[in-house]
C-alpha cells in the first residue's frame, strides 16, 4: 500500500512577515530619528519666538531670523530640484509606486524626504511628520528589496511593509499604519499583504515605543460617554465636518495653480513664501505652530471660547493650505487631525453655549471630529476609526466615531469628493522611465461583496488585450483560471500585464466592472 505524500511545508508567509519585521525595524529607526528632530526643531523655534516676544525689539535679531528662513527655504528648494518626488506628503508618490505609475530611486528619496522634512518641520510650518514617515519607510522597503534582489509583487509588499512601518512610528498606531496600507495605498486585502505590513508596523512600532515611551500621541479622555439620545449631534457634526472636508480637498487641490499664478516663482522656490509668513504666527501664537498635536493635546486641559476658536480654525486652514500648497516635503495627515479637533470644538461650544449640550460632551466631540474629518477628506474610514482609538488610547468610542466617520464620508462622496490621496496622485505629471518599459508584472484585483464580476464566467468577460488572467486565488488556493471558470466573491484575480500598463488595467477591470453593474440594475 503506497504511503500517502507528505506535503511540502510552505515558508512563503513566514519568510515574508521576517522581511517585513526587518523592513519594520530599519524603518523605526529611521522615522524614529526623523520625528525627534522634528521635535527639537519645532521646541528651538517656539523658544526663539517666545524670546523675541517678551524681549525689546532688537532689529539684528530679527533679520537674522529672516535670513536663516530664508536659507532654510532655499537648501529645500535645492533639494527640491534635485528630487521632484520629495515634495508635499510622499503618500501620493507611494501609491503611484506600488500602482507601476512611477519608479524612483530609494536613496535619492530616503536622504533628501529625511533632510527636507525636518528643515521644513522644525521651524513650525503647518505641515505633518506621518506623509514623510510613509515614503522614508517605503524607501527603506524599497532599498531592502533592491538588497535582496527581489522584484515585481515581492518587491511591493517591502514597500508596502515600509510604508505602514512608516505611519505606524510617527504616531503609534501600528493596526491603523497596517490598515491605511491596505485602505488606502495599496488597496489590497490580501493575506500575503496584510500579514507583511503588520509584521512592519510591529516592528517599527516597537522602536518607536522604545524611543519616546507607551504614552499615546493624542492622549486625550473624557468623564462620561455620549448617551445615544445625544447622538443626534454625531449626525449634524458629520455633516458639518463633510462640508468643510469638502472645502479642505477642492482648495488644496487648486493651491499649486494659485501659487503659479499669485508668485511667479518656480515651484521648488514657493516653500519661500510659507517659510516667511509663518514667522508672523510663531510671533503672535507660537503654540499654533506644528502640525497640530500640541494643540490637541492641549484641549486636555483648556477648551478656549468660541470666538478663539474659530480664529485658531482660519488660521490653521489657511496657513495649512499655504504650507502644503508650496510643495515643501511635509503631509496633510495631522493638520486634518487638528482642523477636525477644531471643529469639533468649535460645535461643541457652540451648542454648550445654546444650551443643547452639556460641556462634559464637548472633549467627546473633539476626539470624534478628528476621525470624522480625516474619513471625510481621505475617505478611508476605517483608517480614520482606528488611527483615532490608538492615538487617543481609548477603547469606548467606537460607536460614536463609526457614526460620525460615516457620516462625513457620505457627505463627501455625495458631493463628489475623490479620496484626496489618489486625487494629488492625478495632478502629477509622471515620467516613465526606461526600466519600466516592457517589464511583465503581476497585478492583483479583489472581487469584493456585491461586485458585478460574482458569477461571471471568465471567457464571459472582455479582459483588456493588455492583461492575461493568469490565476484565482481563492482562499488558500490558487486556481488556474479556465474559460468555464466562475469568479465569486472574495476571489482575488491574478492578471499579467505591462509594469507600465498596471494602472490602465486597473481601470479598465473597474470600469468593466461598472458597467456590469449599470447593466445589471437596467435589468
Amino acid at each position: 500500500m503506497a504511503r500517502p505524500v507528505k506535503e511540502k511545508f510552505d515558508v512563503t508567509r513566514l519568510r515574508f512577515v521576517l522581511l517585513g519585521l526587518l523592513v519594520g525595524l530599519m524603518s523605526g529607526t529611521v522615522v524614529s530619528a526623523f520625528r525627534y528632530c522634528i521635535e527639537v526643531g519645532l521646541h528651538y523655534s517656539r523658544l526663539v519666538y517666545g524670546h523675541l516676544r517678551t524681549a525689546p525689539f532688537i532689529w539684528w535679531q530679527w533679520a537674522l531670523l529672516i535670513g536663516v528662513n530664508l536659507g532654510l527655504a532655499l537648501i529645500v528648494a535645492w533639494l527640491l530640484k534635485k528630487e521632484p518626488y520629495i515634495a508635499g506628503s510622499g503618500i501620493p508618490q507611494v501609491e503611484g509606486q506600488l500602482a507601476g505609475e512611477l519608479e524612483m530611486h530609494w536613496w535619492s528619496i530616503l536622504w533628501r524626504k529625511f533632510v527636507g522634512g525636518v528643515l521644513a518641520l522644525g521651524p513650525g510650518l503647518f505641515l505633518g511628520r506621518e506623509g514623510p514617515s510613509i515614503q522614508l519607510g517605503a524607501s527603506v522597503g524599497q532599498g531592502l528589496a533592491a538588497g535582496f534582489k527581489l522584484s515585481g509583487t515581492d518587491r511591493r509588499l517591502l514597500i508596502a511593509s515600509g510604508s505602514a512601518a512608516g505611519l505606524a512610528a510617527a504616531f503609534n498606531a501600528p493596526i491603523a499604519g497596517t490598515l491605511f496600507v491596505l485602505e488606502e495605498v495599496y488597496h489590497n486585502f490580501s493575506p500575503l499583504v496584510w500579514l507583511t505590513a503588520l509584521a512592519g508596523a510591529i516592528g517599527s512600532d516597537f522602536i518607536s515605543l522604545n524611543v519616546f515611551g507607551l504614552v499615546p500621541v493624542l492622549h486625550l479622555s473624557y468623564s462620561r460617554s455620549l448617551p445615544v439620545s445625544s447622538y443626534w449631534h454625531l449626525i449634524l457634526l458629520g455633516i458639518l465636518l463633510g462640508l468643510f472636508g469638502y472645502l479642505y480637498q477642492q482648495i488644496l487641490l487648486v493651491m499649486p495653480r494659485w501659487y503659479r499664478d499669485l508668485t511667479h516663482l518656480p515651484r521648488a522656490i514657493q516653500g519661500v513664501v510659507p517659510f516667511l509668513l509663518v514667522m508672523l504666527v510663531g510671533y503672535f501664537a507660537p503654540n499654533l505652530l506644528g502640525g497640530g498635536n500640541g494643540l490637541i493635546v492641549g484641549f486636555g486641559q483648556y477648551i478656549p471660547s468660541l470666538f478663539v476658536l474659530i480664529a485658531i480654525f482660519i488660521v490653521r486652514f489657511v496657513f495649512s493650505m499655504i504650507s502644503y500648497g508650496s510643495g515643501l516635503p511635509g503631509g496633510i495627515f495631522l493638520p486634518i487631525l487638528s482642523l477636525g479637533a477644531v471643529i469639533g470644538a468649535i460645535y461643541g461650544v457652540f451648542m454648550n453655549q445654546l444650551g443643547l449640550l452639556p460641556h462634559v460632551y464637548i472633549m467627546n466631540l473633539i476626539i470624534f471630529s478628528m476621525a470624522g474629518y480625516f474619513a471625510g477628506i481621505g475617505k478611508a474610514p476605517f483608517t480614520a476609526i482606528l488611527l483615532v482609538t490608538e492615538m487617543v488610547g481609548n477603547l469606548t468610542h467606537l460607536m460614536p466615531l463609526a457614526v460620525l466617520s460615516l457620516t462625513a464620508y457620505l457627505v463627501v462622496d455625495l458631493l463628489g469628493g475623490a479620496p484626496i490621496y489618489e486625487a494629488l496622485l492625478e495632478q502629477m505629471t509622471i515620467p516613465k522611465t526606461v526600466q519600466q518599459l516592457h517589464r511583465p508584472d503581476r497585478l492583483e484585483i479583489p472581487v469584493f461583496f456585491g461586485s458585478p464580476l460574482n458569477g461571471k464566467m471568465v471567457r464571459d468577460m472582455p479582459w483588456p488585450k493588455e492583461a492575461l488572467l493568469i490565476g484565482i486565488r481563492r482562499g488558500e488556493q490558487e486556481v488556474i483560471p479556465h474559460g468555464d471558470s466562475l469568479i465569486r466573491e472574495g476571489d482575488t484575480l491574478v492578471l499579467l500585464t505591462d509594469a507600465t500598463q498596471r494602472a490602465r488595467v486597473k481601470r479598465r477591470i473597474d470600469a468593466l466592472s461598472a458597467a456590469l453593474g449599470k447593466t445589471h440594475q437596467n435589468s
